[in-house]
């Protein structure tokens, strides 16, 4: 598979807690926090529903994005979610 760079927000449940990561590969990357396969943060709060993503041309762009959106507020990320995905669906099927 090709790499494709991409940010993503994972949560716990809806208007729960938050995880953002950067990825070259995001299904992977996202069963991998699924199955409890990356420690801390994620496994320890249980964010396993891909409730958000952007896809980006390069790494350089994605990992530039990934910080623009940590250093914004968590009503700012709520809003994201919220405009990609109303329902705060899980969206890893999609993805697949």
């Amino acid at each position: 598979m090709e790499k494709q760079p991409a940010i993503y927000i994972l949560a716990s449940q809806r208007n729960g807690t938050l995880y953002v990561g950067v990825t070259s590969n995001l299904v992977k990357r996202v069963w991998e926090h699924k199955n409890d396969q990356v420690g801390g943060f994620s496994c320890r709060y249980g964010t396993h529903m891909l409730v958000y993503y952007e896809l980006l041309d390069t790494m350089d762009a994605a990992i530039t994005r990934e910080k623009q959106i940590k250093a914004g507020s968590r009503a700012k990320k709520l809003r994201m979610i919220e405009s990609m995905n109303p329902e705060w669906n899980d969206l890893y099927d999609g993805v697949l």
